[in-house]
């Protein structure tokens, strides 16, 4: 991932923060010596205080063998992107058509090292802190490796403990770009209004160059 200057998060709060409210990604996986990555999308739940990120996966998954044999895996997430088109992107006294369309996005990725729990006491404690992170309104049982309802479910899979050796992080927002594109770009977005324009303004808006 190419991240220029402008950019780079301003300090690792400011991905995490980010990371913290953004908690379905992919993690990719080296495949077997001429075999593609497997890429599996997940939910997650990141703890910036431990250094870890923790999921779990049905134990039929292909991606196990894999992790396996090489641990070390890559964590990715990307939202808040929309499409700004040309125009928009345009300088003050050029012509309207010259701008160049682009993209915008939040990129987090995380480079970790898979630890598989398979124990099963572990997997309700590795499951309790997800529910504690999804629903921390509560709502379900807990998990318990000898209780009913998720005792006997256990053994269908296999807890994930990514343990964060090193992250890269990227928020294109027309950094770069004068002050009358960037408003231009956030004006637009808010006339537009489409799925994640309000998210990319706000990034727009918050990120102005310093």
């Amino acid at each position: 991932m190419l991240i220029h200057p402008w950019d780079a998060p301003r300090d690792d709060d400011e991905w995490q923060r980010w990371l913290g409210a953004h908690d379905f990604g992919q993690l990719a996986v080296n495949g077997a010596p001429g075999e593609p990555p497997h890429v599996q999308p997940l939910h997650f739940a990141y703890d910036a205080e431990r250094g870890e990120a923790l999921a779990h996966l049905a134990r039929p998954n292909p991606l196990w063998s894999a992790v396996e044999a090489r641990p070390e895996v890559l964590l990715s997430v990307v939202d808040d992107y929309t499409y700004v088109p040309g125009p928009w992107q345009a300088e003050p006294g050029t012509p309207p058509e010259h701008g160049v369309p682009t993209s915008l996005y939040a990129s987090v990725q995380l480079r970790c090292l898979a630890h598989v729990v398979d124990d099963p006491a572990q997997k309700a404690a590795l499951l309790n802190r997800q529910l504690g992170h999804f629903q921390p309104e509560g709502g379900s049982a807990r998990a318990a490796a000898d209780r009913a309802p998720y005792g006997r479910l256990l053994s269908g899979i296999r807890g994930l403990r990514l343990e964060v050796t090193g992250a890269r992080a990227k928020f294109k927002y027309a950094g770069k770009r004068s002050e009358a594109v960037r408003g231009r770009i956030a004006a637009g977005l808010a006339d537009r209004d489409g799925a994640r324009d309000a998210a990319a303004r706000a990034h727009v808006l918050r990120r102005r160059p310093a």
